[in-house]
């Protein structure tokens, strides 16, 4: 886009330099053609300079250039966004020249699907990060590197579980029973949504050092040609390489960091516990004997600071000028808070991008790998910390469950009900995994001796993945008395998937109409497969025979066979139109569902362009977009690879049936919809990109209205049938609508000191307008939002007219004091039961899912010294603290069985003595303010030698947070229960110290 801009200011220099060149002599007239290597366009404005002197050229609309030289000249080609070139004329008369794009600016050209655009030709909504404005610190996973950046992406900030997964969504979820994660395309290959066991996060493959770009496509204009599986958005990761005739070049990155809790749950210490149990219990004759005589802080015992580092070297350069090449390898030591939670993880990386037959084939091959030690720990001791007695000691010597202290029976066997010794919850477990996974491609890229303007693309890719785990109890262990029979538990899973793509893309620039058009036609094919093997079993006995193994087999595989085509014409570089199309096959489904046609076209005019701006000095770009288009979701969550066909479960071992002497597996059959099919989500957007000042600020805004048809959801089947009470099927509709905004600029931009200021706001609202096939006044929708505590208790419902999982509950009743009255709630029927809870007076409330979310950002730069932040602003997201709606309750100090059980000293605020778990007293506004990281380093130009360079940085992730939310933290990152706060694995405030250095 800049370079487009700057047409005027280099045409007059070249003026000039041609009054200068005319006292030159008679010489050597060399004319020819300059044209993008992307597109084959032609390229206006490029500067063709006779090196050593003023002698230039600049080139005309069409590309074409004619310059007189010297015998032996060399000319220079430079452009602002491409590489600047240095061609020997030698004899030559004609040079045709192709220009690649330079990496350093690669904010101008953009990776779309199947190929590239110029920003400024784009018509969809896409947003591209590059790597100096990714965020910093000690990131073990890709997403992280975004947070905040772009406008309507919302990433949720992973717990503190070591390499712990965040979720996105991109302008809010598109389904309710379907996945709601976008598409992830790395290097040319998409890869499932499926999560992998023993893998807590998939993104975690890829090594964050190694990525150059993320590529967010958000309206349908832009995602339609990924078809069935483009409804929720489409995120493009690209990966660094070498560069062609770059020299050898070694970096080395490490970092060292410490994570360190930020809050506790507040609970009572030992002292408070021993007054509370006196006065707050029905019987304290029976209570108080109970009581030990220690002050034990359970949650410190079992959560600690975490010191982990980070190491990354990458050596990049080129073998000649053809074979560019970058490897890389990693190695992340990341510990958790939690006792024995870790992750080790050792990633490495391959980029091959020769060029060979005179430029015209293009080879790029990427690989990427990654092993890796996942230790969990047990993530049930955070809760059992919250809960267990604080006058108990940690150890007792009498203890025949491996030296623990344990709530025990009258016979001396464990009190089952009793709460769990959360040390020895951690140290007799044994919860691990090791994970190999490499995902990997071979694209060719031809263009045609014989006609240059078209070329064709080959893609093969795999993402293949193994995992193994174990979640073992130690025999000792008194909790592993409760079920002996499964104390080891073994799994294997393994599977992926395999791509072939094919496309011919043809461009062309029509001088004669001032045109250019860009079409691209291929096909595609993929195969999802995936094995699981699940074996529970008791420990191995003296005889070394294994008794009342219980092994379970799933092995499942899909294909989506599609193709496409992509229209891109250009009419005097001013209007920009996009059409698109994509034909799925899935065999997901059955006949007469497996196809779906996906269509879309996109707009764009650049009203800068036109002769009444485009001599502006103040006014760069100004771009109107319009967009429409339908796009899929195939991925439907439930038996998700064969959902229309029956399926059958067997019965578990508990649940066998006894024949004779024998016991046989039950199969029992599953629902299933013979016709369902995949949703379709069909999307409006309108946006303005503006440029001003010499792109010194720069500003977008976008419209869009998205309605998801075919939604899926849960119906009754009628009684008598031998199915479940529900089916899933397609019945429903959707609809979110929106407005973006994102503003960034150089508030400073001076040689030695640059200030660069960055925001983005997003306002989503999500309603459910179909829910039944046909209307239903009796019908008020399905309950969501299972909360810890009670049987299947929910607090959420998706109901037509209302958002997705708003929060529907009892209105509390207080005092004249503001205390709430345990019990009692608003009678909104008038009809009485407002004290038993009768369900007729819940009420539709607020929803998990903020009002508008911001983003913001800033980088300054003094000489060689950086500082740097971001942080996320989340206004009108509520949170439902089942911490304390299951923990800060009189009644559970004591159990009659003859345990003790600390709460939570909220209790005092609420004086409720029995659980009231749908109550609104425990919804809370979770608005927050989160800065995410501040950053601070210092830039050492030469390290003993000219050729080595470094960097010293200081990093704070997590710095603060600004919140009215009293639980430990509103940012709940669980998609199948937003808004829930179940006593999350908190996230740590760390610190990290990083060393760059490059040879």
């Amino acid at each position: 886009m800049k370079h487009k801009l700057f047409i005027k200011s280099i045409l007059l220099f070249s003026f000039l330099l041609a009054i200068v060149a005319g006292v030159y002599g008679q010489g050597n007239v060399v004319s020819g053609t300059i044209s993008d290597a992307v597109d084959g366009s032609g390229i206006p404005g490029v500067n063709v300079l006779e090196k050593g002197t003023t002698n230039g050229v600049v080139s005309n609309v069409s590309g074409n250039f004619s310059i007189t030289v010297e015998e032996g000249a060399i000319l220079i080609l430079s452009f602002v966004g491409y590489v600047t070139q240095e061609i020997t004329v030698g004899a030559q008369t004609k040079l045709d020249v192709q220009m690649e794009t330079d990496v350093e600016q690669l904010q101008e050209v953009v990776v779309i699907g199947y190929g590239q655009a110029k920003k400024s030709d784009l018509t969809g909504s896409v947003v591209s990060v590059s790597a100096e404005d990714f965020n910093k610190g000690a990131l073990t996973s890709p997403q992280e590197l975004l947070m905040g950046k772009v406008a309507g992406v919302q990433i949720s900030a992973p717990t503190g579980q070591p390499g712990g997964a965040s979720t996105i969504r991109i302008r809010g979820g598109s389904s309710l029973q379907a996945n709601n994660d976008p598409l992830i395309v790395i290097d040319g290959v998409p890869i499932t949504n499926k999560g992998i066991d023993g893998f807590a996060n998939p993104l975690t493959t890829i090594n964050p050092n190694d990525i150059e770009t993320f590529t967010v496509l958000k309206d349908a204009s832009a995602t339609a040609i990924y078809g069935a599986r483009a409804s929720n958005g489409v995120i493009i990761i690209t990966t660094k390489t070498g560069q062609a005739g770059q020299e050898l070049k070694v970096s080395y990155n490490g970092k060292i960091s410490v994570g360190v809790p930020i809050k506790y749950v507040p609970v009572y210490t030992g002292d408070e516990f021993r007054e509370v149990v006196a006065n707050q219990t029905a019987d304290p004759s029976v209570a108080t004997p109970l009581l030990g005589t220690e002050n034990t802080d359970w949650q410190k015992l079992v959560l600690d600071n975490a010191v982990s580092s980070d190491h990354n070297i990458s050596v990049s350069g080129s073998m000649g000028e053809s074979l560019p090449y970058r490897a890389t390898v990693g190695y992340t030591d990341q510990n958790g808070m939690l006792k024995r939670s870790h992750m080790k993880r050792t990633t490495f990386g391959l980029a091959l991008n020769p060029s060979l037959l005179d430029d015209h084939l293009k080879v790029n091959v990427n690989l990427k790998g990654m092993l890796t030690d996942n230790n969990f720990s047990k993530e049930g001791a955070l809760g059992e910390a919250l809960r267990f007695d604080p006058t108990q000691p940690v150890y007792d010597e009498n203890s025949p469950f491996g030296g623990f202290y344990t709530w025990t029976s009258p016979d001396g066997t464990p009190n089952f009900i009793g709460t769990t010794n959360p040390v020895a919850r951690i140290e007799q477990s044994e919860n691990t995994s090791d994970v190999f996974r490499s995902i990997g491609n071979l694209e060719l890229d031809y263009r045609f001796h014989f006609l240059p303007d078209m070329k064709a693309v080959l893609n093969v890719g795999y993402d293949r993945f193994d995992s193994d785990g174990t979640d073992n109890t130690d025999p000792l262990a008194a909790f592993g008395a409760r079920s002996p029979q499964i104390n080891v538990k073994t799994f294997t899973y393994s599977g992926g998937n395999e791509l072939l793509d094919f496309y011919l893309n043809y461009s062309k620039a029509l001088l004669s109409i001032e045109s250019r058009i860009d079409v691209t036609a291929g096909y595609s094919w993929q195969h999802f497969h995936n094995e699981k093997i699940n074996r529970n079993r008791p420990w191995e006995q003296t005889d070394g025979v294994y008794v009342g193994a219980d092994t379970t087999v799933d092995k499942t595989e899909n294909y989506l066979v599609s193709f496409f085509g992509r229209i891109n014409y250009s009419l005097k570089d001013r209007y920009l139109l996009t059409a698109t199309l994509r034909n799925d096959g899935s065999s997901r489904f059955a006949e007469g569902n497996q196809w779906g046609l996906f269509p879309s076209v996109g707009f764009a005019w650049k009203i800068n362009e036109e002769p009444f701006l485009k001599s502006s000095n103040t006014i760069n770009e100004l771009k109107l977009r319009a967009g429409w288009g339908v796009t899929g979701q195939q991925d439907i969550g439930f038996n998700s690879d064969y959902p229309a066909i029956a399926s059958y479960n067997g019965s578990t071992s508990n649940a066998q049936y006894l024949f004779g002497n024998q016991l046989y597996t039950l199969w029992k059959p599953e629902a299933y919809d013979p016709n369902i099919k995949w949703e379709e989500t069909t999307t409006v957007n309108v946006g303005l990109d503006v440029s001003l000042l010499n792109d010194r600020i720069n500003a977008s805004i976008d419209y869009y209205h998205r309605t998801t048809n075919d939604l899926l959801n849960e119906v009754p089947i009628p009684v008598g049938t031998n199915f479940a009470s529900r089916l899933i099927t397609n019945v429903g509709s959707l609809e979110n609508k929106g407005i973006e905004i994102s503003l960034g600029g150089y508030a400073i931009s001076q040689t030695d000191l640059s200030l660069y200021v960055a925001a983005n706001f997003a306002k989503n609202r999500n309603e459910i307008t179909k829910l039944t096939a046909f209307p239903d006044p009796n019908y008020i929708g399905y309950e969501v939002g299972e909360i810890d505590g009670g049987s299947n208790n929910r607090i959420q419902i998706n109901s037509v007219g209302y958002p997705a999982n708003t929060f529907f509950m009892f209105q509390q009743v207080y005092d004249q004091d503001g205390n709430p009255i345990e019990g009692l709630y608003v009678d909104k029927t008038g009809n009485g039961g407002a004290v038993d809870g009768n369900d007729l007076n819940r009420n539709y409330l607020e929803t998990p899912t903020p009002d508008f979310s911001m983003g913001v950002s800033s980088s300054l730069t003094y000489k060689q010294f950086d500082f740097s932040f971001s942080g996320r602003l989340n206004v009108g997201n509520y949170v439902f603290n089942n911490i304390n709606a299951n923990n800060a309750l009189y009644s559970q100090l004591y159990n009659q069985s003859g345990y003790l059980a600390n709460i939570a000293s909220t209790v005092e605020n609420s004086q409720f003595f029995n659980a009231q778990y749908k109550t609104d007293y425990y919804l809370e506004n979770g608005s927050f303010f989160r800065m995410d990281n501040i950053s601070a380093g210092y830039n050492i130009d030469r390290l003993f030698s000219d050729k080595i360079n470094a960097r010293l940085s200081f990093t704070v992730q997590n710095a603060f947070l600004i919140t009215k939310y009293s639980g430990i933290d509103p940012e709940i990152n669980d998609a199948t229960n937003p808004g829930i706060d179940k006593n999350i694995y908190p996230r740590p405030r760390t610190f990290v110290l990083g060393f760059n250095i490059n040879f």
